[in-house]
């Protein structure tokens, strides 16, 4: 369950102790068999000790109701029967009520032993209520109390059903969060990561030959890795912050300028083409800047092209995305991949009701192109 500054806010009921709920439920039970057994009644001396008996057997097993809700409703139903038959207890149901609450709150859907008793009980208090006669109970009485268990039951259920639908949508949240978090990691780490495998091949490949060269790209090496360190550090301290910290920005089409600097040291001449009128929606900007970062790491790390072209246009209705290169340049050994690159760049379209498609141009190269609307469309 969510928090806020540390404070749970789940129902007082859900935070207590499941000793301090057996005791409360107990100082229930005694207080409703101390008010069923007091009840002035017509009944004769001679019954006072069934009277207390029954008062006993539809109050005290309360006290159990959560530890053992189906054994409390029969034992319960089967006193409240009694009490009504023998007609020495006003109002014997509202014990019943409540473990038919408790019930329907704790079972499984698909597991309705507990509605088909509580409308055998019922039918049986009618019939035993219409059987006893004069001296038996008020039949209207029996009808409301069979009315109350009935409402309770469902009131139960549908308490059951709100918690599992707010269960459902938590665990969604986080999983929804887990996928957020994952692909923000691969977008700051990949690209860095990425440059430094691609130049650490340079500068095995020329350490002997040319070493002025390797050196070069040696320092390329530590400036990545200093960027990519220092993305990491702002990324984890926004997982670390609380709702009182500000949050760092996300990413957007002003950051797309930084794209050619990063892929510079690799060797790839990064040209920007970005022409959007306005201010598009923060979110489409953000995943149009990772996917367009997405795109030129995939091209430095398997491609190792010459140079790559970045557009992004805007027609005031969405934003589209492509990033083209010129095709391999001087081939290094390239790293291993698991292909979550253009799986991660897709997902970001889709979840913001765009399009995307990646593969070879006929002359050579590869294209990456994503359309990201401003609204989604209605499903």
């Amino acid at each position: 369950m969510a928090t806020v500054a540390g404070m749970d806010e789940r129902p007082i009921f859900r935070r207590l102790a499941p000793g301090a709920l057996l005791a409360i439920d107990g100082a229930l039970a005694v207080g409703y068999f101390l008010a069923l057994a007091t009840f002035p009644m017509t009944a004769g001396t001679a019954a006072q000790p069934l009277r207390i008996a029954l008062a006993a057997g539809i109050a005290l097993p309360v006290a159990l109701r959560r530890r053992y809700p189906r054994t409390v409703l029969a034992v319960v139903a089967a006193a409240s029967i009694a009490a009504a038959v023998a007609g020495l207890l006003r109002e014997p149901f509202l014990a019943a009520a409540l473990a038919a609450y408790t019930v329907a709150l704790q079972q499984p859907r698909h597991r309705r032993e507990p509605t088909l008793a509580i409308a055998v009980v019922s039918a049986l208090t009618l019939v035993c209520g219409t059987m006893a006669g004069g001296g038996g109970p008020d039949i209207g009485l029996v009808v409301v109390g069979a009315a109350v268990t009935g409402a309770a039951w469902t009131v139960g259920r549908a308490v059951r059903e709100r918690r599992m639908w707010v269960a459902r949508s938590a665990a969604q949240a986080v999983t929804e969060e887990r996928l957020r978090i994952a692909r923000e990691l691969h977008d700051v780490v990949a690209h860095g990561m990425g440059v430094i495998a691609v130049k650490a091949g340079v500068a095995a490949h020329v350490l002997d030959a040319r070493p002025e060269e390797a050196r070069e790209a040696l320092k390329a090496i530590a400036a990545e890795s200093r960027a990519a360190l220092t993305e990491l550090r702002s990324m984890l301290g926004v997982l670390r912050s609380g709702d009182e910290d500000p949050l760092t920005p996300a990413p957007g089409l002003a950051e797309l300028a930084g794209l050619p600097g990063r892929a510079g040291p690799a060797g790839v001449r990064v040209t920007l083409d970005v022409r959007v009128p306005g201010e598009p929606p923060a979110g489409v900007a953000t995943a149009a800047y990772r996917i367009a970062q997405e795109a030129v790491t995939n091209a430095v790390k398997h491609a190792a092209p010459t140079s790559c072209l970045v557009r992004v246009t805007g027609d005031g209705e969405s934003l589209q995305v492509e990033v083209t290169d010129a095709g391999p340049g001087r081939r290094v050994p390239p790293p291993p991949a698991g292909g979550h690159g253009l799986i991660g760049m897709r997902e970001r379209a889709a979840a913001h009701g765009g399009t995307f498609d990646a593969g070879p141009l006929p002359g050579g190269g590869f294209r990456v192109r994503a359309r990201l609307p401003f609204e989604r469309s209605p499903a």
